[in-house]
């Protein structure tokens, strides 16, 4: 098998997230260019929470 690094490629983000890098440095923690804070409000925007999927049912009902 051919063990050679294939050039590293960026991979496609959202506009908002352009520019993002993350690594896993040699201690297991995960190190990254954007503020943790700018990316949890990216993923609150953007993506649905399937645990509180439930709630949003439960207060469409009770609005009616």
């Amino acid at each position: 098998m051919d063990n050679k690094k294939t050039p590293e490629q960026k991979p496609d983000v959202h506009q908002e997230l352009d520019g993002l890098d993350i690594k896993i440095n040699e201690f297991g923690e995960i190190v990254t260019n954007f503020k943790i804070d700018k990316i949890n409000d990216f993923l609150n925007d953007n993506v649905e929470d399937k645990k509180l999927r439930h709630l949003d049912a439960k207060n469409d009902s009770e609005e009616e």
